[in-house]
């Protein structure tokens, strides 16, 4: 009977051109900012760059012995050809923020200090230490940040997750949305994004200058919303979109991290992909959401979701 309902509301929704499986975003105006491709920074300060866990110092000191793999790196960040999220990639240098904070490094990515921080992390994880960023060392940190998230962590040991009941879901105000639809999301979630998103923009001007950062598009969506999405067929395929969403907890939220010009917010063509990892609210957020209890689907810069205190120490690496 559900899917009959299902296929009921498909036929009236094309008769009367509703859009139901358009992202709740709006596309920018040409009077809104948009984000060039302006060259990534040499390196990132030290002071903002901690692991997941106790910060720590690092000296970029010249190390000889890595010059090779240096100039490898500085080649591949752009020219690597990879499929870690099975589809094809050239370079990494979108994940590059990520990678920097996994390694522990603020060095720039074509120097001998970070091959020489990269080597030491392969090492520890049982990888040839060679300091270049390679297809078989990024699959390992792609495994690990998958892992960081406790919605795999249950969908893996009890299956799709239940919805929240509507008792624990609140409101978003009008103002901490992108576009005018009502969007929900669990209570002590939508609080924590609140507290993340005042000391963003307290900490940096730029984010601070920027009226759209750190807005949701999208928060929380009913198993029903979800099972609409996925009847469009190759929708759901877990890469771009799950057939079991992570939206249906509570605890996910799709928010603004900038766009390339011509692309969209939720877009995960890979020239946009590259524009927003290069943006100063993307990379607030890859180097301190973790202290508010928020994880990155490294493949969407705009996906973020939080962690319960209670599932925490699940995904603890």
């Amino acid at each position: 009977m559900r899917w009959i309902l299902l296929a009921a509301v498909l036929v009236a929704a094309a008769i009367l051109g509703v859009g139901l499986f358009a992202p709740t975003a709006r596309t920018p105006t040409a009077a809104e900012p948009t984000f060039a491709f302006d060259a990534l920074p040499q390196s990132l300060p030290a002071s903002v760059t901690p692991r997941f866990g106790s910060p720590r110092t690092e000296r970029c000191i010249d190390a000889p012995r890595f010059a090779a793999a240096a100039a490898r790196n500085a080649v591949d960040i752009d020219t690597l050809p990879f499929a870690p999220f099975k589809r094809p990639e050239t370079g990494w240098r979108i994940y590059a923020p990520h990678i920097a904070v996994e390694i522990g490094s603020s060095c720039a990515w074509d120097s001998t200090g970070f091959a020489n921080a990269l080597a030491g992390w392969q090492r520890a994880h049982g990888l040839p230490p060679s300091g270049v960023l390679d297809a078989a060392t990024f699959d390992v940190m792609r495994v690990r940040w998958h892992l960081k998230r406790p919605f795999v962590i249950l969908n893996r040991t009890i299956g799709c997750p239940p919805a929240p009941p509507p008792e624990a879901l609140a409101l978003a105000d009008p103002g901490e949305v992108y576009g005018s639809a009502p969007t929900q999301a669990r209570a002590d979630a939508l609080a924590a994004l609140r507290r993340m998103a005042a000391d963003a923009r307290a900490q940096d001007p730029a984010i601070a200058a920027d009226r759209q950062a750190l807005l949701i598009f999208s928060g929380y969506r009913s198993p029903e919303e979800n099972d609409l999405r996925c009847l469009i067929p190759g929708s759901c395929d877990n890469v771009s979109r799950a057939p079991c969403s992570a939206h249906r907890t509570g605890l996910a939220f799709d928010l603004i991290v900038g766009a390339a010009p011509g692309g969209r917010v939720d877009s995960t063509e890979n020239f946009n992909r590259l524009a927003q990892s290069q943006t100063p609210v993307y990379r607030w957020m890859v180097r301190n959401a973790h202290r508010y209890g928020f994880v990155n689907y490294v493949f969407e810069p705009w996906h973020w979701e939080w962690s319960p205190p209670e599932q925490r120490g699940a995904t603890r690496a």
